[in-house]
């Protein structure tokens, strides 16, 4: 379940009153006459089942309601209530399959922000990964793939490209690269303090390295990974399954590809920076694409299901 919180002007309460009555899935409905101060207005309370979430807020914007007044939506963790059992069961489909687009929309543009705390994890990420490869240690690997924050921002691209925002899209794509670059940098300068200092020495990315050799020598396996991996992402992203995001985090070799490109490069190794950057690159390319198509067939499946959103009559009353 879901609770909404408006502040609405006191000429438009009733019309947002009625549109929480008719929609399905709504219940718990309280109105506040004059309570808001800032704006001024009444305040309106419901909570509705996440799955009638989207839509209900599409016809709120609708009406101009997040320009004039506030909307807010927060997530309910435990709901004791018959009622609200009741409108869970009247809402057509399932929880899990809802998408809030505009909550994905917001979390998305703060996830893909360029920050300083966004740029110091993709660093400090990348020059983890570069002390695995090195060291051929895959626990190392792993541990820099969890630290690395590159899914914010390629998730931010996929949901602009779907919901037509190229400007979203732009900024998530440059902060993806311009993590990218400053990582790879940084670890550049890693690498070259760390030989001079006798951590580091050409015969280490030279050596066989079973454990991380597959990093600079992409396969037709490395873009399968990465578009189940994009699956994976986007769905826990929809389905506010985040810790499925760890899981998809350690499977796709970003982090770890642009950590072996930034070691070779600073040794002169340049057949394994190459192969590292098509590493990367095909990696990114697979997880976007896969993105895009998911949220697009989630959006198809979505369309085919309000079909059965039937309207309760105006006298009813949410949670009947």
């Amino acid at each position: 379940m879901l609770h909404l919180r408006m502040i609405t002007p006191p000429d438009r309460t009733e019309a947002v009153v009625a549109i929480v009555e008719k929609t399905v899935g709504t219940t718990h409905l309280a109105v506040l006459k004059g309570a808001a101060r800032v704006p001024a207005g009444d305040l309106v309370l419901c909570d509705v089942a996440r799955e009638a979430g989207d839509e209900l807020l599409q016809e709120l914007q609708g009406l101009g309601l997040d320009e004039v007044g506030s909307i807010a939506v927060e997530n309910i963790d435990l709901s004791l209530s018959r009622r609200a059992d009741a409108a869970e069961e009247e809402a057509p489909g399932e929880a899990a399959d809802a998408v809030l687009w505009g909550q994905l929309t917001e979390a998305t543009h703060e996830e893909s922000t360029l920050s300083i705390t966004y740029c110091a994890f993709m660093v400090l990420a990348t020059m983890i990964a570069a002390c695995g490869v090195v060291l051929d240690n895959a626990v190392l690997i792993v541990g820099a793939m969890a630290v690395g924050p590159e899914f914010g921002p390629l998730a931010g691209v996929c949901v602009g490209l779907v919901r037509r925002r190229p400007k979203q899209a732009l900024r998530s794509l440059g902060a993806l690269l311009v993590g990218f670059a400053a990582a790879m940098a940084a670890t550049t300068l890693f690498s070259l303090g760390m030989d001079a200092i006798g951590q580091f020495e050409p015969g280490m990315l030279e050596r066989d390295r079973p454990n991380t050799g597959f990093i600079w020598q992409p396969d037709s396996f490395s873009f399968v990974v990465s578009l189940l991996a994009g699956v994976a992402g986007v769905l826990s992203l929809t389905s506010a399954k985040s810790g499925a995001l760890v899981g998809v985090a350690i499977s796709v070799t970003t982090v770890p590809a642009a950590a072996n490109a930034a070691v070779a490069l600073s040794y002169g190794e340049f057949a394994q920076m190459w192969g590292s950057m098509e590493q990367l690159l095909l990696n990114l390319g697979g997880i976007m694409l896969a993105g895009v198509l998911t949220l697009y067939g989630q959006k198809a499946l979505w369309r085919t299901q309000r079909g059965r959103w039937t309207r309760r009559p105006t006298s009813g009353a949410p949670g009947s």
